[in-house]
């Protein structure tokens, strides 16, 4: 998976979706103008393969939201947190709705998912998850993703939980420098592993890995990590979904100065998918170079992450009373929360 320089395609970016070793294409801030120009970028994308190529984002609200203006303003998840502590039903009632909106506004304009949600626990010490997570507490992360993500299912699309076996329990920035996680795997079962257990168990579509080496366990990142991807996702948590790795170019995931040795570990290890962003002369020579990975399991997973058919055009989308409701309940949060995201 890939990303673009800007909100049109380049003869040489069309050259690079059209290698049959790219899969998909992740958009940023700066591929977005306009609603109506992301629909035709989008569409463009689609039209280029068929099968057709993955479109992703990551849209999960609060500090990071890619697509703002013509977007509705999501919060950040925590606030469904704080929420649970008062009224559970409330919080849960809200994390549906929350992920339909959000799900159902990518859909519109054509975008097949979103990187959501982030089940990594709030434990104060990861400033990069922070208010990214709903809560410390797993069961209650567990019990808002599940809604969450029937939230996006009923909007049409599938959901990758992120970022296995968990985040949030370093305080380094796996962007700047590498993690180190120094529990024991039974905490790490206890705590952090918990929400996936219970995504799995109820047929989360992708899982992305995590850049953090658990130190106990394997002195690999989790995403280069035989040990965490096969033995653990998918031997005891038994996921049958599709794999991403987070992205490899990331300073945790420097384990080579070449890309290509990157992605092959990664693909060894058990990723079904790979990103490499904001390094397109690498990710071209990737595509040129990788060989020996067709994998039918690895497409048919992939497969799966298609956005559904039947997704409402953006423009006949804010005329449904579905949308309009959703919009008021996420506002209704997103005003108590303080939030400064519609500056």
């Amino acid at each position: 998976m890939v990303d673009l320089r800007t909100d049109s395609l380049s003869v040489q970016e069309k050259r690079l979706l059209l290698s049959p070793r790219v899969g998909g294409v992740i958009l940023f801030s700066r591929n977005f103008t306009s609603v109506d120009s992301l629909t035709s970028l989008v569409s463009e994308i689609h039209a280029l393969r068929h099968p057709r190529l993955l479109v992703a984002v990551d849209q999960e609200g609060g500090c990071v939201q890619r697509f703002r203006k013509g977007f509705t303003q999501l919060p950040a998840v925590q606030e469904l947190g704080k929420i649970y502590d008062a009224d559970s039903r409330r919080a849960c009632e809200l994390a549906e709705v929350t992920g339909w909106l959000m799900a159902a506004e990518l859909r519109s304009v054509g975008i097949d998912f979103s990187f959501a949600p982030v089940l990594d626990l709030n434990l104060g010490v990861s400033r990069v998850i922070g208010e990214r997570a709903f809560h410390k507490d797993p069961e209650i992360v567990a019990v808002l993703a599940m809604h969450y993500v029937r939230g996006m299912r009923s909007a049409g699309m599938q959901a990758v939980g992120k970022h296995f076996p968990g985040h949030g329990g370093v305080a380094v920035d796996s962007h700047i420098d590498m993690p180190v996680d120094t529990r024991s795997y039974r905490d790490l079962v206890m705590q952090d592993i918990l929400p996936f257990h219970r995504l799995i168990n109820q047929g989360i579509a992708g899982i992305m890995s995590a850049h953090v080496v658990y130190e106990r366990i394997d002195k690999e990142v989790a995403t280069y990590s035989s040990k965490w991807l096969h033995a653990v996702l998918r031997g005891q948590l038994d996921f049958k979904g599709a794999v991403f790795s987070d992205d490899l170019s990331m300073k945790a995931a420097a384990c080579s100065d070449e890309y290509l040795v990157r992605t092959q570990k990664a693909l060894q290890a058990g990723c079904d998918m790979v990103l490499i962003c904001n390094e397109n002369t690498q990710a071209a020579e990737v595509a040129e170079q990788l060989t020996n990975q067709d994998n039918p399991a690895s497409q048919i997973r992939l497969a799966r992450m298609h956005g559904g058919k039947d997704a409402i055009p953006n423009k006949d989308l804010r005329t449904r009373k579905a949308w309009q409701s959703a919009v008021l309940q996420v506002e209704s949060y997103l005003d108590s929360s303080g939030s400064d995201l519609l500056i």
